[in-house]
């Protein structure tokens, strides 16, 4: 199975990872790139073929300098959901920060992609926020592997071992318009889904998550992980303290309208009181109209003492 090795290593009732499953085919073919903090800093680089991701593990990042060649080992296959992860992996295989770094598309510049893979050659285009052009992944032998081993295509059942010349592949930008000396994993580090860094993905979780199992223990990888800790608690902080200023503005302002509302009914309903106090003295005061012979009433008895 495409996904065995990946199911294999993982605990799912412990990481948040995807499970997946293979993925079926469409048109247009998912990369992405994802920035992972682990025992040591480094880049995951992953291509969808046949529903699953191949992917690469680049420890220094992608290079758009055609001269710069970077190692890329050749991991386990992963789901094609695993391509939009971001998060905290707690414990167990691959513990620390994910980030996705870059995603796209990409084309191959090959008619056989699984031939190419065979190969060991495989030419495509990637069309990513941060990574485009043409580039080029080319397996070697070197120090990970001898090349007298038979030789594994990204896809097909594992050898085993840490050893074997499969596993050590080089990643190579090809000359065109995107190429150039600019170090885009310095000049754009932060993700491509929440445009956050290691602390602010971290600060969505809880940070104490890193005291029982930290993935990085020691060197720079643990050192930066441990700064990611104390920044990721101090946007917390920050967060929980604006949080706490808004809810108090809130409270304040919701306070001082139902305080200002009370006082303009209480003025209101004065002022209607001193209006009824004056009506009712104006009443008290006023003298009652004279009568005279004119406004007086006749009776029965006037009136006949006028016929006489």
């Amino acid at each position: 199975m495409a996904l065995e090795d990946y199911k294999r290593k993982r605990n799912f009732q412990k990481t948040p990872e995807p499970e997946g499953k293979v993925a079926p085919k469409h048109e247009e073919r998912f990369f992405c790139v994802q920035k992972h903090l682990a025992s040591h800093l480094h880049y995951d680089f992953r291509l969808e073929h046949n529903g699953v991701l191949l992917s690469w593990a680049v420890p220094k990042g992608p290079s758009l300098d055609p001269k710069t060649k970077r190692l890329a080992m050749h991991v386990e296959d992963h789901p094609v959901a695993y391509g939009d992860f971001e998060g905290v992996i707690p414990e167990g295989y691959g513990a620390g920060i994910v980030m996705l770094w870059d995603r796209g598309t990409w084309t191959p510049e090959v008619p056989d992609v699984a031939a190419a893979l065979k190969k060991g050659d495989l030419k495509f285009t990637l069309n990513g926020y941060k990574l485009k052009g043409s580039w080029v992944l080319v397996r070697t032998g070197g120090r990970y592997g001898t090349p007298s081993r038979p030789n594994r295509a990204p896809g097909a059942p594992p050898v085993g071992a840490r050893g074997g010349g499969d596993r050590s592949w080089l990643l190579i930008k090809h000359k065109d318009e995107w190429a150039g000396d600019l170090d885009i994993t310095d000049f754009a580090p932060r993700s491509v889904k929440s445009d956050g860094d290691f602390e602010d993905i971290l600060a969505e979780d809880t940070p104490a998550v890193w005291q029982s199992h930290r993935p990085a223990k020691g060197g720079d990888a643990g050192a930066m992980l441990a700064q990611i800790i104390e920044r990721a608690a101090a946007l917390k902080a920050a967060r929980a303290g604006s949080a706490a200023r808004d809810k108090g503005a809130a409270r304040d302002k919701d306070t001082k309208e139902r305080t200002e509302d009370t006082e303009g009914r209480a003025t209101a309903g004065s002022a209607t009181r001193s209006r009824r106090s004056a009506a009712a003295a104006r009443a008290k005061v006023a003298p009652r109209p004279r009568a005279t012979a004119a406004s007086k009433p006749r009776t029965a008895k006037t009136s006949a003492s006028r016929k006489k």
